[in-house]
């Protein structure tokens, strides 16, 4: 055959131009679009050679060879797949998104042919990539059978290509890139290595180097692994492997703590190999940084981070999924949000929490871990996922006012836990556990055996909202409202005892809330203290003195709230001043004494004291006996 020249089909120049121009966010792209071609010409070899064996006659040895020339400043991609004949080479290449790997996939449907191999190209397009770097592109191909001929096409992208008759001595494709001015780093075998470690690392044939147009010699080293672990069966992987890929994933050097290897059939198919790691990586306290999953379209990179794949809550997982699919746009570099989409991010985040609440009975000292790293981060799935909310819930682990130091408690042990005259789930928001474990709040409940959890994460603020109750249980701040412990019976007895005291104590706690009408909105008697003098209590759905510091350190305004003090008529500070109050009503120091109670309970709740200069002064003068 003579040599040929046609024009690019309908309008093609300007869709052209739109390739090469606009439609890739970043030239070494052509180099993951070339490969993916050449490993799907492969696949289809191999496919068709199950039934065909005159298409693998020559018993081929699968590989993909990338040669690179600096003096010609050529590029060139050679595969030993099934080729193309000169009607395909102008139908695929000459009639832009006209995909000849669609096609295949297509007519194997229609002829209901089953076990048809993932083939990476959907839109046609990759191809033209190539002109993002080349100022020449040129095709030598010889399709795999008998009685084929080798066909050279030629194009410089600018309208027109050509079509010729050649030689080529095995079956397969070559590409060769004439580059472009400043386009010589896609030359060094450093860049090339990189660029097939990021995106083609687990196509599953030796990719190859080789210098100053030559092929590489038959033993060197391949460039990529091939190992996409994900698609082997779990019974066939060794714990090291999964650590192995884990590291090369995650550049974590630790062990992952958990592996989740996961293959979904049906409706939506994919399969994904997801890790949560012991600790949390610095990546995480990066506010700009995007957090997901690496995505993979039959074993070729498609990009780092896709969040769609992945609840911001769970964003500590690291992993990959791998599906024929997933509907990416054209230029296969962001996913498209639709109903695919959301299956596969349910079935990942179903997964995920079943993994960790089977850590949680099985291995608790594993879960433990997960926990102190990750917990914080789990917690915001409330606020999120509702869909899920019962199951997060189950995972939620507290520091409580029994648990040791460095021990969490569970919502459901907690419970288990619970005295037969408890009914509700007690709890402290907090800004630390050391000012919790001494909180005055909780001195009745833990004399009488009753657990407090400790909201002591900055989070929690919000997690109470949703939580409000688990298994029947209701959750109740103990600094905030009324306080009632005990059975009925006992309720009824603890209501008679601190209505006769508060008869006892009534001109004093008048006189009190009169020296304090700038700060408190009520004084009364309290139920809560035993060992302490008084404490500070919001109203049932007021912010208490956590969250108001809280909101002020964000630079939000809240509104001045007078809280309620509540004091202990059996501590002695209360019965001493009583007296001096029965004794002398006009007393100057009983004034005194009433500033030092409030700030005491400001002390004892973590807050800051009004004047911390004239407390200490009183502090001394009461110790000198003044």
């Amino acid at each position: 055959m003579s040599k040929k020249t046609h024009t690019f089909k309908a309008e093609i120049q300007q869709v052209l131009d739109l390739v090469i121009h606009s439609l890739y966010s970043k030239k070494e792209i052509f180099l993951r679009e070339l490969l993916s071609n050449a490993s799907d010409a492969i696949d289809r070899a191999q496919y068709l050679g199950l039934t065909d064996k005159t298409v693998v006659a020559d018993a081929p040895s699968w590989k993909i060879d990338i040669i690179a020339d600096k003096e010609d400043k050529t590029l060139v991609i050679a595969d030993n797949g099934v080729g193309m004949s000169e009607e395909e080479l102008d139908k695929n290449i000459g009639v832009i998104a006209n995909s000849g790997t669609k096609a295949f996939a297509q007519a194997l449907r229609e002829k209901s042919q089953t076990n048809i191999p993932e083939l990476i190209g959907q839109f046609g397009v990759g191809f033209y990539s190539a002109f993002m770097v080349a100022e020449t592109v040129t095709v030598v191909t010889l399709k795999r059978g008998e009685g084929q001929k080798a066909i050279k096409w030629i194009s410089s992208g600018d309208g027109s290509y050509s079509l010729e008759d050649t030689a080529r001595d095995k079956p397969g494709t070559t590409v060769v890139l004439k580059l472009r001015d400043g386009m010589d780093e896609y030359l060094n075998e450093w860049r090339i290595r990189e660029l097939v470690k990021k995106y083609s690392d687990f196509i599953a044939c030796p990719i190859r180097f080789g210098e100053k147009g030559e092929a590489p010699k038959e033993d060197v080293q391949p460039l990529n692994t091939m190992k996409a672990l994900w698609k082997r069966s779990k019974s066939e992987i060794k714990g090291e492997e999964y650590n192995e890929f884990y590291s090369h994933l995650a550049h974590d050097y630790r062990p992952p703590l958990k592996a989740i290897h996961l293959a979904v059939e049906g409706a939506v198919e994919f399969k994904a190999l997801l890790f949560i790691p012991k600790e949390a990586g610095f990546d995480l306290l990066m506010p700009h940084k995007k957090h997901g999953l690496n995505l993979y379209v039959r074993n070729v990179f498609i990009g780092a981070d896709f969040d769609l794949l992945l609840p911001e809550y769970l964003r500590f997982v690291k992993g990959v999924v791998d599906s024929s699919d997933l509907p990416l746009n054209v230029s296969r570099e962001m996913l498209q949000d639709d109903a695919v989409i959301r299956k596969i991010k349910s079935n990942i985040t179903g997964k995920i929490l079943s993994t960790l609440a089977e850590m949680m009975k099985d291995t608790p000292e594993d879960f433990a871990t997960f926990y102190a790293s990750f917990g914080r981060i789990l917690k915001e799935g409330l606020h999120s996922d509702f869909e899920n909310a019962e199951k997060i819930k189950g995972l939620l682990m507290f520091r409580s006012s029994r648990s040791a130091e460095n021990t969490f408690v569970s919502l459901k042990e907690y419970i288990a836990s619970m005295p037969d005259s408890q009914k509700e789930i007690y709890y402290l928001i907090s800004d630390d556990l050391d000012t919790a474990r001494h909180s005055p709040h909780i001195e009745a409940l833990v004399k009488r055996g009753y657990d407090v959890l400790f909201f002591v994460d900055a989070i929690d603020q919000w997690v109470i909202e949703q939580l409000g109750e688990y298994e029947g249980k209701k959750l109740v701040a103990v600094d905030k409202g009324q306080l009632e412990l005990g059975t009925a019976e006992e309720k009824v007895e603890s209501k008679k005892k601190l209505e006769a005291a508060a008869n006892d104590y009534q001109e004093l706690t008048a006189y009190i809330k009169e020296q304090l009408k700038e700060d408190v909105r009520e004084v009364r008697l309290s139920p809560r203290l035993t060992d302490s003098a008084c404490c500070l209590v919001a109203d049932e759905h007021a912010m208490n003195a956590s969250m108001e510091r809280l909101m002020r350190a964000m630079n939000q305004e809240v509104p001045k709230q007078p809280r309620l003090l509540e004091l202990n008529p059996d501590h002695a500070a209360l019965k001493r001043m009583k007296a001096m109050f029965d004794e002398d009503k006009e007393n100057p120091r009983l004034a005194d004494f009433a500033e030092l109670l409030y700030g005491q309970a400001l002390l004892g709740e973590g807050s800051a004291l009004k004047n911390p200069q004239r407390f200490t002064r009183l502090v001394s003068e009461l110790m000198a006996g003044v």
